[in-house]
């Protein structure tokens, strides 16, 4: 039960969209109408609102943290802590991937999968960070800098290592996060990805 309660907890905080939130509370466009139609800090930065795009970012990354350091500190310390931890970090990350909150309709999950890194292994998330943070600054495409990102976690967290499970989890969020961008890797293929900074303009990709 200790663990249905939290992944379920975990999940709610995770389906709060922090891009649609935001953007209302401060009067902008829905962040689905327009761009890329992500409710991501990305797509909400090509309103030109780079404050607000910042308060996203922060907003997805503090909620994946948030659900992983309340299991670690407040769940019964009985049972196997690490399956907790892996558990309640994918919940949140699938949370904001299929929010109930918004027909199941979410983003793509990688300012959420910072979060749940940072709250699983401090280091483990400043490095998965650095490597966005480099490769965002040297190619200019968020799409592109997640990607290469999301695939270097798995290899941090072998290198590192953690748990059994916390590395399966890393390897499923991963996996979904590769999925949720195949349309960026078809842009990106094409030459077609808008780059970091691009201004907004109507929806016209998925």
């Amino acid at each position: 039960m200790t663990l249905l309660f939290f992944v379920v907890a975990a999940y709610l905080l995770g389906s709060i969209s922090f891009a649609v939130l935001t953007s209302k509370v401060f009067g902008l466009d829905d962040p689905r109408s327009y761009g890329s139609g992500n409710p991501g800090a990305t797509n909400v930065l090509r309103s030109g609102k780079k404050g607000i795009a910042a308060l996203t970012l922060f907003g997805d990354v503090a909620k994946g943290w948030l659900a992983v350091f309340l299991a670690i500190h407040f769940a019964p310390p009985d049972g196997n802590v690490h399956l907790l931890e892996a558990a309640v970090a994918l919940a949140a990350f699938i949370g904001h991937i299929f929010p109930v909150f918004h027909k199941f309709k979410g983003g793509k999950g990688v300012a959420t999968a910072l979060g749940v890194l940072l709250g699983i292994n401090p280091w483990m998330g400043v490095a998965i960070f650095a490597a966005w943070l480099l490769a965002a600054t040297v190619f200019r495409y968020s799409s592109l800098a997640a990607l290469i990102a999301a695939i270097a976690g798995p290899v941090f967290a072998l290198l590192i290592p953690l748990p059994l499970e916390l590395i399966i989890a890393t390897v499923v969020m991963t996996l979904l996060l590769i999925w949720r961008h195949k349309s960026n890797i078809r842009n990106l293929l094409a030459g077609k990805e808008n780059k970091i900074g691009s201004k907004k303009k109507e929806i016209h990709s998925a």
